[in-house]
């Protein structure tokens, strides 16, 4: 497991992140419903050339989670952009991962953060996205947060699995099913569903182009949240259609082919 034993005030709410290695540095975006122990297997290995940077998004993970908190895509580039800055870190190499592709994206083309290379891992950045249930949780926020916990935990532990196409370990569930467990995980789960709001992609989608930096997409032949089809609008934008297809792999990849990702790290 990662440690994360600091903690970043941002705006009177704790930003829980942690690093290894040492080196140029290396920092790492998780995505959605994860957190940053997605890269527990592969943060190590990343290390042995990098200074390595990780940490929970706002109301994810080991950081604050608090009622009528703001955890929407909006926040989340304007922390990571804060985070850069404590940090004192200039044109990071970036890593990232669905919300956490996002969050970089965003924090680029809306916050002028800038990078030294960009490798991102089947983000959520073009429309449309975002699933029924998706829908369902917007709509009745209240009712799946006052559902029992036997239910609740059913649902976290089947929705996990629909993300990977090879079946998930126990204790890879276990861990990412912790931070949304008890009374207070279980509200900050449906929270960041509720704010799911695809005008925070439509909003940088129109000023996508090539950046000042080498990118590099990584995506899932088998992930059923967000078609390839998706990651190929994305290249033709941003790449020049230079996409990496990962066979036998889902929308987590960091469980299905982390091989993948170490090998396009150290390309």
């Amino acid at each position: 497991m990662l440690k994360l034993p600091h903690r970043f005030e941002f705006e009177g709410q704790a930003l829980a992140w942690g690093s290894m290695g040492e080196g140029e540095p290396l920092v790492l975006i998780h995505g959605t419903p994860f957190s940053s122990q997605v890269w527990r297997k592969i943060a190590p290995l990343l290390a042995k050339r990098w200074k390595v940077y990780f940490f929970d998004l706002l109301g994810y993970g080991l950081s604050e989670k608090r009622d009528a908190q703001d955890v929407s895509l909006a926040m989340q580039n304007k922390v990571f952009a804060a985070l850069l800055k404590e940090w004192k870190i200039n044109k990071p190499e970036v890593l990232c991962h669905d919300f956490g592709g996002t969050t970089a994206l965003r924090a680029y083309y809306l916050n002028g953060v800038r990078y030294s290379r960009l490798t991102i891992i089947d983000p959520v950045a073009v429309a449309p996205w975002g699933s029924p249930f998706v829908g369902h949780v917007r709509k009745y926020e209240e009712a799946f947060v006052g559902l029992p916990a036997y239910a609740h935990d059913a649902l976290l532990r089947a929705y996990l699995q629909g993300s990977a196409y090879l079946k998930l370990s126990e204790e890879s569930l276990q861990v990412y099913m912790a931070p949304w467990q008890g009374r207070e995980g279980q509200a900050a789960f449906y929270r960041q569903i509720a704010q799911m709001d695809q005008y925070y992609t439509d909003e940088i989608e129109k000023l996508y182009a090539p950046m000042e930096n080498p990118v590099q997409i990584l995506w899932g032949e088998k992930d059923e949240w967000i078609p390839i089809s998706q990651g190929k609008k994305l290249a033709k934008l941003l790449t020049d259609g230079m996409l990496t297809s990962v066979p036998e792999s889902g929308h987590l990849m960091q469980e299905d082919a982390p091989e993948a990702i170490i090998a396009a790290m150290f390309s």
